[in-house]
């Protein structure tokens, strides 16, 4: 049996191998709404960061309905993370985790009052580690020949 640390560490190097995350939150209007962001840091895979701007539509739901998940997927494997948003204003930490990235898709800098944070507080986090590319073809190949069901990694839920 895996350890909470083994699971944890785990679900770290699926969210650090993922370029980009996928945020899901609750509109204005009931939806449910997705959109691709770039992770800026997680100093825990419990606590997230994106950076983002105040006047979105994103931002205008996640203050209304706070309730958010983030998914990660990379060759490492899957994560789904439910949690809390936050908005932040911490200008020292919009500093620090500012780089290229941030500037090709913001309009202002680090110091422009509409760029902010949003910090997500996980409780929990489902992952599926993946067995490999070549394994994964050859069980979904398995699947789809005979009436085995394939092997398509571990799966398990950790508390954050």
């Amino acid at each position: 049996m895996r350890t909470h640390d083994d699971q944890t560490a785990t679900v770290a190097e699926i969210m650090d191998k993922t370029d980009i995350a996928v945020l899901t939150y609750v509109s204005l209007d009931g939806r449910l709404v997705s959109m691709p962001m770039g992770t800026q840091d997680f100093e825990e895979p419990g606590t997230t960061w994106f950076i983002t701007e105040r006047s979105s539509d994103k931002v205008r739901a996640i203050e209304a309905d706070p309730r958010v998940n983030v998914s990660y997927s990379s060759k490492a494997g899957w994560v789904s993370l439910p949690g809390t948003a936050h908005l932040s204003h911490d200008r020292a930490k919009l500093r620090e985790l500012w780089d290229a990235s941030a500037g090709a898709f913001m309009s202002g800098g680090p110091d422009d009052p509409e760029s902010v944070l949003l910090r997500i507080d996980g409780d929990t986090a489902e992952y599926w580690e993946s067995p490999g590319k070549v394994s994964l073809v050859v069980q979904v190949a398995k699947g789809l020949v005979t009436d085995a069901q394939p092997d398509l990694g571990d799966n398990d839920t950790v508390q954050l």
